[in-house]
């Protein structure tokens, strides 16, 4: 059995890996219309240089360097050589204003900022010129005029210069308890948070992670697909250290326009991705059934019922062995192409995965493991395993040397070399979440007789009606976006007789209505179309059939446009931000339980 090395620090890791991998592909990306690939040797050369490069430009061991990137084989390098120089990496979002960048700036007291071109550079530089960062290199030529109190410089200059990389990997003799990186929480609610993840929280992640790819699957020649921004912990610890932990390749995605495409041409062994994106993929796969007609739509009906047996009872009845066997050669293969031909597995986290679609996807030939973790905790906690018997309506046993307990209020805690140090200069909160070694992660849950982790809902997001009843909302709003007619929901209710729901119709079915029944395709005005609104009304009944009487969504209102980023409305893991929704829409809702 191959296990991963027990290693003192992220960037050891790294040079151990290049030194086996050589000259071995490592950081692909399209160049031009084709896949290139920087090898391991070239990258730890260019590691060790950029490291080399900002120690000579002044920053000294501690020291935050704020980095700000679309997912590229820059941002892994960039990330291993502030390492590399003693330095701690601070990622943040693409998406995030100049406000945003403001707080992070000033909070985390960065002295130099990596930025990857003018268009990010736009909102990034204002936040810069009145922080105490010196020094900004760009990966691309940076248009930013005239600045006294800024040094420039370019990322290619810096990581073409001469360095000894063995001296470098030499040098990297900080421990695991060594601050890595401090990831700012994108928060539902308040500024962010700086997390303070050490060495040791990322390491154990990826060998926990690690160890389930062995035991599981086999750690062979893996090759990831990077999609998820890197400056979440996700995607960073899972879509960026873990592959190197395995010695594996990382294409990256050209977004989410071509991710499908790009799927297909690639053929990763193993994606890290958010449950919203499932249910993407999950509509595009039945409308591609149901335009193909014939036999596939009635395949696919059979197939999620044997895939739902499955799952139930772990085997499927010898009865229905046959048409198990006509969809495993007829519609299954033709799946999993889609795929790119050798995923082993598709990994969900960040958001609750509704069962429903894991049900699915099982049904189709694909595996699909939902896992559960936070920024706090690196951020895996937990992973549903094939070997343990995968239940979609758990996030599965916790990742080797992971202690779980539930608190008598029944929120989970969490206690490990995982657990984060503390927010970044936040005693306050610091003392809220970690209690006695324990990490109180805000959800509440119970562990099931195998030991797997059950998530009902976030301590803070659950509804108690006036009556006191407890609603969870999560479970509510993933059934209503499993309809077509509905792309996003929120649920309502707080100290309230009953349940509300804001919905955001699925555009496509909503041109579709329009045009079928001769209605104005202008959402604005479709919406106030009665036979609109009674059909997504028909659509909320379907699911408050298999909900319970406090649960029921009684009225409803259409919002304005989609909940998003860019309209605050979403964070960048794409969680509601209920906050924000209720001060858009807190007035519309109310009006609910007056009509």
């Amino acid at each position: 059995m191959r296990t991963l090395e027990h290693f003192p620090n992220l960037v050891t890791m790294f040079f151990t890996r290049a030194r086996e991998k050589g000259d071995a592909p490592f950081l692909w990306a399209k160049r031009e219309g084709a896949w290139t690939a920087i090898g391991w040797a070239e990258a730890a050369r260019q590691v060790a240089s950029l490291a080399t490069a900002l120690k000579a430009l002044g920053l000294a061991a501690g020291d935050r360097v704020v980095l700000v990137s679309e997912n590229r084989p820059e941002w892994c390098i960039a990330d291993l050589a502030i390492m590399a120089a003693g330095c701690v990496t601070v990622p943040t979002y693409t998406t995030n204003t100049v406000r945003d960048h403001q707080h992070i700036l000033d909070n985390s007291e960065a002295r130099a900022v990596i930025v990857s071109s003018d268009k990010l550079a736009r909102t990034l530089m204002p936040a810069v010129l009145r922080s105490q960062a010196s020094i900004v290199i760009g990966f691309e030529d940076l248009r930013v005029g005239q600045s006294s109190s800024v040094a420039f410089h370019r990322f290619d200059r810096l990581v073409s210069g001469e360095a000894d990389v063995a001296a470098v990997a030499a040098a990297a003799t900080f421990q695991r308890d060594d601050l890595a990186c401090i990831i700012y929480t994108s928060g539902t609610g308040g500024a962010p948070r700086g997390v303070c993840q050490h060495h040791g929280a990322i390491l154990h992640n990826v060998a926990g992670c690690a160890l389930i790819i062995e035991e599981d699957f086999g750690w062979g020649d893996e090759v990831f697909l990077s999609f998820l921004p890197l400056s979440h912990a996700y995607e960073h610890s899972g879509g960026q250290h873990l592959p190197i932990g395995l010695g594996a390749q990382i294409y990256y995605s050209e977004g989410l326009e071509k991710l499908a495409a790009n799927i297909e041409e690639v053929g990763p062994t193993i994606m890290v991705v958010v449950p919203r994106l499932f249910e993407v993929l999950r509509q595009r796969v039945v409308k591609a059934i149901e335009k193909q007609g014939g036999l596939a739509p009635r395949l696919l009906k059979r197939a999620l019922s044997l895939g739902a047996k499955d799952l139930a009872t772990g085997k499927i009845p010898f009865w229905d062995k046959p048409m198990d066997l006509l969809i495993e050669r007829t519609l299954r293969p033709k799946i999993r192409q889609r795929f790119g031909g050798r995923m082993k597995a598709l990994v969900a986290g960040g958001a609750p995965l509704n069962p429903d679609i894991g049900t699915f996807f099982h049904s189709l030939g694909l595996t699909l493991l939902q896992g559960y973790g936070q920024t706090e905790a690196a951020p895996v906690i937990s992973c549903n395993r094939p070997k343990a018997g995968i239940k979609m309506d758990t996030v599965g046993p916790p990742l080797d040397k992971v202690e779980v307990r539930i608190a008598d209020d029944g929120e989970i805690m969490v206690r490990g070399e995982l657990v984060m140090h503390g927010y970044w200069r936040n005693e306050a909160e610091t003392r809220r979440v970690l209690q006695d070694g324990w990490l109180l992660t805000g959800d509440i849950g119970h562990l099931d007789a195998n030991g797997r982790i059950v998530i009902t809902d976030r301590k803070k997001d659950l509804i108690v009606n006036d009556k006191g009843d407890n609603v969870a909302p999560q479970k509510v709003e993933g059934m209503l976006t499993l309809q077509p007619e509905i792309f996003q929901a929120m649920i309502y209710g707080d100290r309230k007789p009953y349940v509300v729901a804001l919905l955001v119709p699925d555009p496509e079915w909503s041109k579709d209505f329009a045009q079928a029944n001769g209605l104005p395709a202008d959402p604005a005005l479709l919406r106030e179309h009665p036979p609109f609104r009674a059909a997504l009304m028909a659509a909320v009944d379907r699911v408050n059939q298999d909900l319970s009487v406090i649960e029921k969504v009684r009225r409803i209102a259409i919002a304005d446009a989609a909940f998003a980023i860019e309209n605050e409305q979403l964070t960048p893991s794409l969680k509601i931000r209920r906050h924000i929704v209720k001060q858009v829409y807190g007035a519309r809702l109310d009006a609910l339980y007056r009509a």
